[in-house]
């Protein structure tokens, strides 16, 4: 890794399918790291990442969030999020305000390791 500075402003925001904001800050092949954002009400579809773990970072709103085994949990700023690989999770935006929040994924975060399982269970 070189030395350098992301500008938040300088990130393209891409809306994802299941109404996530996701701007890449910076990723090589050791790891990832983006900014999400969910909007009031939305909540993310229940998912797994193939062979690699996460953290969330909470940076403003409020949500509840959905992993594994563990009994919903609310969360707001300052909290993290540990979400070991091939771990169930979803998150929703219990607040009024955006909920925004960095996700850290190592190794790298492509579209081959996300797993929806929503999408998986309809086609059984």
């Amino acid at each position: 890794m070189k030395p350098k500075i992301v500008k938040s402003d300088s990130l393209d925001e891409s809306l994802t399918s299941e109404g996530c904001l996701i701007a890449e800050n910076y990723a090589d092949d050791r790891f990832s790291i983006a900014h999400a954002t969910v909007k009031p009400g939305v909540t993310t579809v229940k998912h797994h990442l193939k062979e690699v773990d996460e953290i969330y970072i909470i940076t403003s709103g409020q949500g509840e969030v959905w992993i594994g085994n563990l009994e919903p949990a609310k969360v707001g700023r300052g909290d993290l999020i540990l979400i070991p690989a091939e771990t169930s999770q979803k998150i929703t935006n219990v607040g009024r305000t955006d909920l925004k929040f960095y996700c850290f994924c190592a190794p790298r975060f492509t579209a081959e390791c996300y797993c929806d399982e929503e999408q998986n269970s309809k086609k059984k």
